[in-house]
């Protein structure tokens, strides 16, 4: 049964769209049980009805016409109850709803599972049998693996069936692609063109792209495949000595499959369709790989893998040897898998609206540099197919999460409106950007900037932050194949704090590991967020820490506006063995003659640990940053680059909002100052808690400093109080930000947190 599963997920995900995703299914599965019917009936959530979609034993007239409400009949139940339900006799239950049209009154037995995708009910998969018995309790198991395996494929399936126009019913409307569902990831709405980024030699994220000169594209393909027969035929003169005879007659095979009508033929004729040759090379592996896996013989069904190597070692060539760039539209929104910083440096600045990334959350590296850009950014887009909306007009909305694959006109205009009226806000914004973040009741607060980039200076400078909170040195050792050495990180370190001057600047000292891997200091483990990363990383190359710390204390001879943030601190002998090097780079500099200040060190908190020892911590520094991203992670045991459970993550999540405050309150015992640099500040509503808390200073991307600003500046600390002491009382994040929101709403600062003024 489990080659049959694998066999049935596989070809569901290379279904075209949703109309043949389903079919697939339920010939499939009633060929597998043996059962006389198999029948798929989704609901539609607008109309609140289970509709048949697709079956192998009714009447295939049937399919769109069925339809029943979600409080009627068998299928409904199974919906409502979220289980599975098995009847001997389903004609006799009470439940039970004749459709006539189905010509379903042959059929007696009945076993309905729902299809769950993320606690969602989709739709109901039912067999039925012309006797009269209950479905046996394998049949039962499997049904309901099958439907649990299949969730995501049919979602994924819906989305490209919406897009290519699939049919509800032959004589009714067209089918209406329902929004994707991600994660906001940065605030702002993009609309414009999508633009598809892939890494290299990934066959299965290569998306389709129409072209006008096919036969230019199919001599490229001719030449990628040339180059593949060429290297094949050189490795096996190359292998001759080494590998037996027997085992060499597998490049026999490589060439005649290159040389065959059925993947260099087809893949041309696709060509000549309009596909671009790596889209239509795509089509034709998955094609093959979809054959050979339904082959019983397992040495067979083993072949796949020979064809995705075929198809790799040919798109490799495609790569190297194409002669075009990709032009990237006004307006692009650029869309992938797992979209990284490079590609985002790919797009000239002008052009890019915003980005779409399939795996992620807001506290991706990604979606921070977005906020920096003051671009908007979904993630965690699981259910987006990526391979069939390059050049589709998209709108990604920033803080819902929700995109628009080719919307209707409607939906544009309404969209343009929104994206019109956040503009005229963001301009009204800027003319805070010279006043103090004073509250009503005169109290002042500390804005800063969260930075990385020398780049990022000049946006920084005219944003009216009052200096950098934190300065990500990472940056510039991940842009290197070697560690920078002393003088160069002085060099830039310097740039930093000269053109801040004489406002501080944080500098943290390198936080690698995790989620943040350096080329030349690889770092393999199986659970890298709980390894070996940040200060561990330092301590145990105390090489390494005592250049970069005197690249640091000499860059700011002269200046002195220069704060050292240690990270992933969660012990006190972490803390007091990085003091005693920071001293000890003090004094070795001031024996070599420079005249060096002692800058403040403090240290972040951001793992359980150091909120149980922040007094003891805070007794030690001169002050403490508290770093959400990771604190809310450690604390709910949340990978936050987990699109599966990145839902789960919420900064404002009642253990995080008492974590914070039991920080806050053991600083303020030691008269030690506390700063908040994590993507928590710069929210608009959880920057209201902040502020209510006692924070000093709040430290964030550019685009949320106006914004932040505003709210500071039309609010008292005691009306903040008064709303922090009500949401101490809400037991769930969800209920937390929906109150707040609504505050806001009230309050009419409602165009801070959603697209809109």
């Amino acid at each position: 049964m489990l080659d049959i599963l694998r066999r049935i997920v596989q070809e569901v995900n290379l279904a075209n769209d949703l109309e043949q995703a389903l079919n697939i299914i339920v010939q499939r599965v009633k060929s597998a049980i043996a059962v006389d019917v198999c029948s798929i009936f989704l609901l539609n959530e607008e109309d609140k009805e289970y509709v048949l979609m697709a079956t192998d034993g009714l009447n295939a007239e049937a399919v769109g016409k069925v339809r029943m409400s979600d409080n009627v009949g068998l299928v409904s139940l199974v919906g409502k109850r979220a289980e599975a339900i098995n009847i001997a006799d389903a004609i006799k239950n009470p439940r039970y709803q004749h459709f006539p049209e189905a010509s379903e009154e042959a059929f007696h037995g009945f076993l309905g599972v729902p299809i769950i995708h993320h606690r969602k009910v989709l739709g109901v998969l039912v067999i039925q049998s012309s006797k009269v018995q209950k479905f046996s309790e394998d049949d039962e198991t499997f049904l309901i693996t099958v439907a649990a395996q299949l969730a995501a494929a049919i979602v994924h399936a819906e989305a490209s069936g919406g897009i290519d126009g699939l049919k509800q019913n032959k004589n009714e409307k067209d089918y209406k692609a329902k929004p994707i569902n991600g994660l906001p990831g940065a605030p702002g709405v993009a609309m414009g063109i999508a633009v598809v980024m892939y890494p290299p030699a990934d066959i299965d994220a290569i998306p389709d792209r129409h072209i006008s000169d096919t036969e230019k594209e199919v001599k490229l393909f001719d030449i990628a495949v040339e180059a593949v027969v060429k290297d094949i035929t050189g490795l096996s003169k190359r292998l001759k000595d080494v590998l037996p005879e027997e085992d060499r007659a597998l490049f026999d095979v490589y060439l005649l499959m290159l040389n065959s009508q059925a993947i260099s033929g087809i893949t041309r004729d696709r060509i000549r369709e309009g596909n671009w040759a790596p889209g239509a090379l795509r089509q034709t592996i998955r094609e093959h790989e979809q054959v050979f896996n339904e082959m019983e013989d397992s040495y067979l069904r083993e072949r796949a893998d020979d064809v995705r190597d075929l198809g790799r070692r040919i798109l490799m060539h495609l790569q190297e040897d194409s002669p075009d760039k990709i032009e990237f539209p006004d307006n692009t929104v650029l869309v992938g898998e797992d979209i990284s910083a490079s590609m985002l440096a790919e797009v000239p600045r002008d052009k890019l609206a915003g980005v779409i990334s399939v795996r992620g959350s807001r506290t991706s590296h990604v979606a921070i540099l977005a906020r920096a850009m003051s671009i908007s950014a979904v993630m965690g887009a699981t259910d987006l197919p990526v391979s069939r909306i390059d050049g589709r007009t998209i709108i990604a909305d920033g803080y819902s999460g929700q995109i628009f694959i080719s919307p209707s006109k409607k939906v544009t205009n309404e969209f343009q409106r929104l994206i019109d009226e956040e503009a005229a806000l963001s301009d009204e914004l800027m003319e805070l950007r010279d006043l103090p973040a004073k509250t009503e009741d005169g109290i002042e607060i500390s804005l800063l900037v969260n930075s990385g980039l020398l780049s990022d200076i000049t946006p920084s400078l005219q944003s009216g932050a009052e200096g950098i909170g934190l300065y990500r040195t990472e940056f510039p050792f991940m842009e290197r194949q070697t560690f920078p050495s002393e003088e160069e990180q002085r060099s830039i370190y310097r740039q930093v704090l000269e053109s801040f001057h004489p406002r501080p600047v944080t500098l943290r000292t390198l936080d690698v590991g995790g989620d943040k891997a350096l080329p030349y200091f690889p770092i393999e483990e199986d659970n890298p967020f709980l390894g070996w990363r940040g200060i561990r990383i330092t301590l145990d190359h105390p090489e390494i820490f005592l250049v970069q710390v005197r690249a640091m204390v000499r860059a700011s001879i002269g200046l002195n506006n220069l704060k050292i943030l240690l990270p992933m601190i969660s012990d006190i002998n972490e803390l007091t063995e990085a003091l005693g090097l920071i001293h000890q780079v003090y004094g070795e500099l001031l024996e070599e003659g420079e005249e060096v200040v002692m800058p403040e060190v403090g240290v972040m908190i951001e793992v359980p640990s150091a909120v149980y020892q922040a007094g003891s911590l805070a007794r030690r520094v001169d002050f403490l940053s508290i770093g959400t991203n990771d604190l809310t992670q450690y604390l709910l045991a949340v990978d936050r680059n987990n699109a599966r459970v990145a839902s789960l993550y919420d900064s404002l999540h009642p253990a995080v909002i008492r974590a914070i405050l039991q920080v806050v309150e053991s600083a303020r015992v030691h008269n030690k100052p506390v700063s908040v640099c994590g993507e928590m500040a710069g929210d608009p509503v959880a920057a209201l808690l902040l502020l209510a808390m006692g924070i000093d200073s709040l430290s964030m991307s550019v685009s949320s400093l106006s914004r932040v600003k505003w709210v500071i500046r039309n609010i008292t600390r005691e009306r903040a109080r008064q709303i922090l002491s009500e949401i101490l009382v809400i037991e769930d994040a969800a209920g937390i930000r929906n109150y707040l929101n609504q505050t806001f709403e009230d309050a009419g600062m409602g165009g801070l947190v959603r697209a809109g003024n």
